[in-house]
C-alpha cells in the first residue's frame, strides 16, 4: 500500500515495528533522542509528555514526513512501573504482579508533515496475571529478555506463561495500539471519516485522571 508522503515510526521498540509491519504500509524507523519524564503520580501525563517529546525530536529532523511516536507504562498498585534495571528488578516486578491486575497505558503522538504539534491519543488496557510460582517467574525470565519491556514482560512473547486474561487492545499492551494507528492513517488516506478515530478506547489528553480512560469490558482469557 502506498502513502502520499513518508511515514516514520519514532521508536526503537521491535514490538512496535512488528505491529507497524502487520499494517502493511511502508515506513521508516527512526530512534528519537528525546528527554523523557517520569511522574510517579500521573501515568497519563507521563505517557503523553514522553510521546510528544519523541514526536518533536523526530519532527525536527523530518519535516516532510508523517510521524508516529509512543510511550507505554504500567500502572500498578498506585505507582508507575517502567522498564526494569536488571533481572533482579524484573523478578521483583513479576512477583508483585502475581495474581493481580494492572493497567497498561500507551500515549501516541501522531502528526502529518510540517505539523509541529501532534494529535495525542491515550489508550488503556488491563492485564490480570496468573498466580506465579518462583519457578514460573525464573522460567519466563530465561525465555525472554525483560530488560527493554515496561513491566518486565511481553504479552506477545510467552505471555501465556504469565497472563490469565486481559481487557482492551492486545497491541496496546505490546506498546502500540494497532487500531489507533490504522484508523489515523485511513483518515488522511480518505478511507473513512476522521471522526471514527479510536472509537471507544481513547481521548485527547486534557489533565484527565487515569480513570477517565475507559477499558473494554470484554475479557480475553489466555490459554495455558
Amino acid at each position: 500500500m502506498t502513502l502520499p508522503f513518508p511515514l516514520i515510526l519514532g521508536s526503537a521498540s521491535p514490538r512496535r515495528k512488528k505491529i507497524m509491519d502487520a499494517l502493511g504500509y511502508p515506513f521508516t524507523v527512526v530512534v528519537p533522542d528525546a528527554q523523557e519524564i517520569h511522574d510517579p503520580a500521573d501515568p497519563v501525563r507521563t505517557v503523553v509528555a514522553n510521546a510528544a517529546s519523541k514526536y518533536r525530536a523526530c519532527r525536527a529532523d523530518h519535516p516532510a514526513a508523517a510521524i508516529i511516536t509512543a510511550d507505554t507504562l504500567v500502572w500498578f498498585d498506585g505507582r508507575l512501573i517502567g522498564k526494569p534495571s536488571g533481572l533482579d528488578e524484573a523478578a521483583r516486578f513479576l512477583r508483585a504482579f502475581s495474581g493481580r491486575t494492572q493497567i497498561v497505558y500507551t500515549g501516541i503522538a501522531l502528526g502529518l508533515p510540517a505539523r509541529r504539534d501532534p494529535d495525542i491519543r491515550v489508550e488503556a488496557s488491563s492485564v490480570t496475571f496468573r498466580t506465579l510460582s518462583e519457578e514460573a517467574i525464573q522460567a519466563y525470565l530465561r525465555k525472554t529478555n525483560p530488560i527493554d519491556r515496561a513491566g518486565a514482560y511481553d504479552i506477545d512473547e510467552s505471555g501465556d506463561l504469565l497472563v490469565a486474561a486481559y481487557s482492551g487492545s492486545r497491541t496496546n499492551i505490546m506498546g502500540l495500539p494497532r487500531g489507533a494507528v490504522r484508523d489515523w492513517i485511513a483518515s488522511w488516506r480518505g478511507e473513512h471519516p476522521h471522526g471514527m478515530l479510536l472509537k471507544g478506547h481513547e481521548k485527547k489528553h486534557k489533565a484527565e485522571s487515569p480513570g477517565e480512560y475507559p477499558i473494554s469490558n470484554r475479557e480475553y482469557p489466555m490459554s495455558k
